[in-house]
């Protein structure tokens, strides 16, 4: 195969992605506002919202990640025209969605006394738990989300859930500044405003998803008429066994982020705040690997479903090639601004905070030289996970996220984050080495994989 023969697929690629990158950047953008906003608040409430979302992260990884489920499962069924076993799929995704939503809302509360047990500065533990408490019950409108949005996708039709996300986005922004600040009459609520903001858009969220998918003639059927607790024991284990696997592969992944989050605690509230605002720019670029993950795992998906496995090497490695192209760009563009970004998330005109705000801005320009370097290896991981997720192969992709993050990647940050050597950059070098072994080992297992595939079909 020639060049071309990879290139010719990007504009598909691109239109089947562009839609869950923009509806998934529109979650962290509200996220880059909320820090922002809250922000002009102080470094403890910035590092108070970075703590309570470090537990959210967790559980929703958990939900997400179970939630990848359903749409190779759509897919295949789609490209094969079995309507039936693609209703029978949506139908006990969205119940395990639901009830997962439901576990995870409760295993925050429960948590929430860990906070004091942790090390961290105890006016950002006080202020971080009014806070969780009810972004903790937005989880379950979210993973509720989850299951409908997996479903359109795997149908190709990625531009629904992108409505809904930016529709939901919209509500969250004028919420939080209005009960963030005060504004208009409502009270002055703080960091508790801007967990109003997001449980009411994620339960809008929800309504305006089912709302579209009802308006569409592909898709009407799928979700009206929903006996959801008639259930088939064999589709609900079939989902489970390819859900709890990748919710696994993806808690791994946050997990570890999160550590880094409660390792730079150990720091200070300081050094926990720059995290925050290094996390959040990284995360932004994330969002275009994770959409086209998204169409990596729909498209092998279909070639599955249809037994074309040579296609379906050629399709994943055209989107491997695409990814890594914008990941470059994404890193030149982090270290080109490394030291203005930052700047964004604080206020200089607050003299009484000057000192707090010089600092977290000179140790968060230092963080996005790393967040730079690792773009590329971040980018080829999950694009890599995708595509394993669409030939549904999820078990031996858990356990190389798990080498990858916690016996790799981990103990550099442990070791490295401490005051007496790197600080918060050592925190980060373990990060790039978490990510830089997985898309080495993942990329190893795709190609055994596909090359097996292609042998056995001939």
């Amino acid at each position: 195969m020639n060049l071309r023969d990879y290139t010719k697929e990007f504009k598909y690629n691109w239109q089947l992605a562009s839609p869950v990158m923009l509806g998934m950047l529109g979650h962290t953008f509200v996220s880059f506002i909320d820090n922002i906003m809250v922000g002009q608040l102080g470094t403890a409430e910035l590092a108070a919202v970075s703590l309570g979302n470090s537990f959210m992260f967790i559980a929703m990884s958990l939900g997400i990640g179970f939630s990848t489920a359903i749409t190779p499962l759509i897919a295949e069924a789609d490209a094969a025209n079995n309507y039936l076993r693609g209703k029978s799929s949506f139908k006990h995704g969205l119940f395990l969605c639901t009830v997962l939503g439901v576990l995870l809302f409760i295993m925050i509360l429960l948590a929430k006394p860990l906070m004091y047990l942790m090390k961290q500065p105890v006016e950002v533990v006080e202020l971080a738990i009014p806070y969780l408490d009810l972004v903790a019950f937005s989880l379950i409108p979210l993973i509720i989300f989850q299951g409908f949005k997996q479903f359109s996708d795997g149908l190709s039709m990625t531009r629904l859930p992108m409505y809904a996300t930016l529709l939901a986005n919209i509500i969250n922004v004028i919420l939080n500044y209005v009960l963030i600040f005060g504004k208009f009459g409502f009270p002055q609520l703080g960091i508790v405003g801007a967990a109003y903001g997001t449980l009411v858009s994620r339960i809008v969220m929800v309504w305006y998803i089912w709302y579209l998918l009802k308006g569409k003639e592909k898709s009407k059927d799928y979700v009206t008429n929903i006996k959801i607790f008639v259930l088939d024991k064999l589709m609900l284990k079939k989902i489970i066994n390819l859900g709890a696997p990748s919710a696994m592969q993806m808690f791994f992944e946050v997990a570890i982020f999160t550590a880094a989050v409660w390792l730079s605690g150990l720091l200070g509230k300081n050094p926990q705040a720059a995290n925050q605002i290094a996390l959040n720019l990284s995360s932004m670029t994330f969002m275009v690997a994770m959409g086209l993950s998204v169409a990596s795992m729909i498209r092998v998906g279909n070639q599955k479903g249809l037994h074309n496995y040579t296609d379906l090497r050629r399709i994943a490695f055209s989107l491997f090639m695409l990814g890594t192209m914008l990941a470059c760009c994404f890193a030149i563009l982090f270290f080109a601004f490394h030291e203005e970004l930052p700047k964004l998330y604080v206020d200089f005109d607050d003299a009484h905070n000057l000192a707090d705000n010089t600092e977290v801005v000179n140790i968060a320009s230092k963080l996005l030289i790393a967040a730079a370097i690792f773009q590329i290896s971040d980018s080829i991981q999950v694009l890599v996970l995708g595509a394993l997720r669409g030939l549904q192969d999820v078990k031996i992709p858990t356990f190389i996220t798990f080498v990858s993050y916690w016996l790799v990647g981990f103990p550099i940050s442990w070791f490295c984050g401490k005051e007496s050597a790197f600080g918060s950059f050592g925190i980060w070098m373990g990060l790039l080495a978490g990510l830089t072994t997985a898309a080495i080992l993942l990329y190893i297992r795709f190609n055994y994989l596909t090359k097996k595939l292609i042998v056995g079909s001939a």
